[in-house]
């Protein structure tokens, strides 16, 4: 979800792992030259969604990447199998009163440029969270605590997820 942490977690995982990191919608913006609230305006979430599924495509190819998606890559049930097959899906999986407190000031968020944002918050999480534990190979608790917390987690979580997978 928007305001999880993913870009914050995953560029500090990348780091520690010598990993090269890439946030799609900043990898979006890079390449189109304009923000994505922009591509929204001209091309709506349909075409922002288009071109997110093209990058995902393209990244998921590389090897030695910590890629922070965006939340609503998992609407797209080939974005889904895309990221099922070709990686470590990590869910980080923060509640909906510390991804408001975190959004709420952002303006660079099209999906909660609505008359109740934190309401909109709450039905995107109700809409997406199934999608993303349907896809995570590892799930994430998370919130209030740092985010080098949460990275250590994560690594902890993804060591885990090593043993277990070469055990079988």
């Amino acid at each position: 979800m928007m305001g999880a942490g993913k870009t914050t977690v995953g560029r500090e995982y990348a780091k520690r792992h010598q990993m090269r990191f890439v946030d799609c919608d900043h990898e979006i913006e890079a390449r189109t030259g304009v923000k994505v609230p922009t591509i929204f305006e001209i091309e709506g979430e349909a075409g922002f969604r288009r071109r997110e599924s093209q990058l995902l495509d393209e990244l998921t190819h590389e090897t030695g990447l910590v890629l922070a998606t965006g939340g609503g890559v998992v609407l797209d049930p080939a974005n889904r199998a895309v990221l099922a097959a070709r990686g470590i899906v990590v869910y980080l999986n923060v509640p909906t009163q510390v991804l408001w407190e975190r959004t709420r000031n952002d303006r660079n968020r099209p999906l909660l440029q609505v008359s109740n944002p934190r309401e909109r918050i709450e039905s995107l999480y109700r809409e997406r969270d199934p999608l993303y534990r349907e896809v995570a190979d590892i799930i994430v608790d998370g919130g209030r605590g740092n985010p080098g917390g949460m990275v250590r987690q994560v690594e902890k979580a993804i060591q885990n997820f090593h043993k277990k997978t070469c055990e079988h």
